[in-house]
């Protein structure tokens, strides 16, 4: 009987002779080294890693703003950043994004919400649009970081998202392959470790290569538009209907452009030399006290007929050190005027401010793509420096959300401590529309949302400040004495700071200088104002304000500090202080009827 063996198969003795090959034995074979295991895991990941972002960051978009338009900006591989106005044609000019990189915007309607447009109020509407494009391009690089900055943000999303999906694509794999599968895989992958490496990044690089280097403009061979010369968009090509309108009205509105530019940068540098003349004269009044216009060889630029510049009810000198003291930047009623923002952030700067306080109106009809607005202003506000927002009429809900994105604390209500300060406030329970007036936007009139901050100030028993946008909603809160200081805006007139009920009431003026049935765009109308509100920590009270204006003529001034009145009680509690009761038929009357 023969035995039988069971062959089985066995890898080739390298020393054998081949019995297929003509000249003799194979020369030996050199060994295939397989990388550990935590290298190819670390090759795998980064893999991974490079493909979810690449597909993060090119399919990346973001809903914003396109002047007074909706927009979705979406990155591509094309090279440039094309503004896609429909059939008017496109605008384009070249990408800063590298590898190729760009940008296609897609320009949407017009929201509805942006302007009620009836037969009476058309031309009205289309003026304001007509301001949401200067705003948009009067600060071109506002907008732009903003669009990179939702790009970048949407980018980081995907890309981890896809990270997730990959990673439990790859479990749910590693699970239905089962461990012998995988150990066989293993096996016939992993000494081709670098070969199948090297042959990734050589199919990368190709494709990278071919996509930096193959962009093909789509309008090849377009000449750049010579209006856009000098300005952020130079080189920008245009096409369709819209060449020949920018070619007739560009040059106009590019010479609007720098007008607005050379308007405020020169208002900038009178705004530093007014505060640096505002300092001598500081210095030598610290230095000697009495110092008399010969003495310090400037001016006294002290208002006159201002509320609070007699010695008679001022307060007491600070008890605390001046370098305790908390200040405060008071803004309300910028309206979009984003022009502004470099002067907000001067004075910011050269008084140290610890708290930026937006009274309100910073947008002019609180729809979604006035974001450019709030991201101008947000841009003003120096690191460390707190912003608390009490939103206005002209302001909304997405404003508010808008402004909380920059990290801002928005009044709602409650009482909020920033800075050593205790802030109660609320947004204004109007709205008011372009073309379509004022009305109740909340669920509370203004009359029932006075009654609750007065309910809660008094609760509270600690409130150091009151900010509404509408100076009469505090009212009740001032009469209770639940509240020592009130700040406000809407009226774009200043009054005060005056005593009305048991506390003292400040109104500030427009710091665009909206003036009546005027634009904000553009060089000022009014007379712009921030006010510069210092608080004792130790004292719990306001104890003086400074104002900084910047007139029509972009001439600036600081004011000096003026200490803020001291409150007088009702003659009912200095009498009964005494022990002296009033005389029959004699009352306490209101000190300040109120606006």
């Amino acid at each position: 009987m023969t035995e039988q063996h069971e062959t089985t198969p066995h890898a080739p003795d390298e020393h054998a002779p081949d019995e297929h090959a003509p000249d003799g034995p194979r020369p030996p074979q050199r060994e295939r080294r397989t990388p550990p295991r935590w290298v190819r895991r670390t090759l795998v990941g980064v893999a991974g890693g490079l493909l979810c972002l690449v597909f993060g960051v090119t399919s990346a978009t973001a809903e914003l703003s396109f002047g007074p338009h909706e927009a979705v900006y979406a990155v591509d591989t094309d090279g440039l950043v094309v503004a896609d106005l429909g059939p008017l044609g496109t605008v384009e000019i070249d990408s800063p994004l590298p590898l190729g990189l760009g940008v296609e915007v897609t320009v949407k309607e017009i929201p509805a919400d942006l302007s009620a447009v009836g037969a009476a109020s058309t031309l009205d509407a289309l003026g304001e649009d007509l301001e949401s494009y200067l705003q948009f391009f009067s600060s071109p690089d506002v907008a732009v970081r903003s669009v990179a900055w939702a790009l970048a943000v949407d980018a980081v999303r995907r890309t981890a998202l896809a990270a997730v999906v990959l990673v439990l694509g790859a479990l749910a794999l590693r699970g239905l392959l089962g461990v012998s599968r995988r150990r066989e895989l293993a096996a016939a992958v992993a000494p081709r470790t670098w070969e199948i490496t090297a042959g990734v990044a050589v199919v990368g690089l190709v494709a990278t290569t071919v996509v930096a280097g193959g962009v093909v403009p789509p309008t090849q061979g377009t000449t750049a538009s010579p209006v856009f010369a000098g300005t952020a968009l130079e080189g920008a090509r245009i096409t369709g209907r819209l060449s020949g309108v920018i070619d007739t009205y560009g040059g106009q509105l590019v010479e609007l452009y720098d007008e607005n530019e050379a308007f405020y940068a020169a208002a900038d540098d009178n705004l530093v030399d007014a505060w640096n003349s505002w300092e001598v004269r500081q210095a030598v009044r610290d230095g000697a006290p009495g110092a008399s216009e010969a003495e310090t060889g400037q001016p006294d630029e002290t208002p006159a007929e201002t509320p609070g510049e007699t010695p008679d009810g001022a307060s007491a000198s600070p008890s605390a050190d001046p370098e305790d003291l908390v200040t405060m930047l008071v803004v309300s009623d910028l309206h979009c005027n984003t022009a502004m923002a470099p002067l907000i952030r001067t004075v910011a700067e050269r008084s140290d401010a610890d708290l930026l306080l937006n009274a309100g109106d910073t947008t002019t009809n609180g729809t979604s793509v006035e974001k450019a607005c709030v991201d101008a202003f947000a841009s003003a506000v120096p690191r460390g420096t707190k912003v608390v927002v009490a939103d206005g009429n002209h302001d909304s809900a997405e404003t508010s959300k808008q402004e909380a994105a920059h990290g801002q604390v928005i009044l709602d209500g409650d009482v909020v401590e920033v800075a050593g300060v205790r802030i109660l406030g609320d947004r204004d329970a109007l709205e008011t529309r372009v073309g379509s007036g004022t009305a109740v936007a909340r669920e509370t009139t203004p009359e029932e949302q006075g009654a609750a901050l007065a309910q809660t100030a008094c609760e509270d028993g600690e409130v150091d400040l009151l900010m509404i946008h509408t100076a009469p909603v505090g009212l009740d809160a001032m009469e209770s004495g639940c509240v020592p200081f009130q700040v406000s805006g809407h009226t774009h007139r200043r009054a005060g700071p005056e005593q009305v009920g048991q506390g003292i009431r400040y109104v500030n003026a427009s710091t665009a200088g909206a003036a009546p049935n005027q634009p904000t765009v553009g060089p000022l109308r009014g007379t712009a104002e921030m006010t510069l509100l210092r608080f004792d920590p130790e004292l719990r009270r306001v104890v003086d304000w400074q104002l900084v204006e910047v007139d029509p003529a972009g001439e600036a001034v600081v004011r000096d500090r003026l200490p803020v009145p001291e409150i007088v009680p009702p003659a009912e509690d200095v009498l009964s202080s005494s022990g002296v009761a009033p005389p029959e038929g004699e009352g306490t009357t209101d000190p300040s009827p109120g606006p």
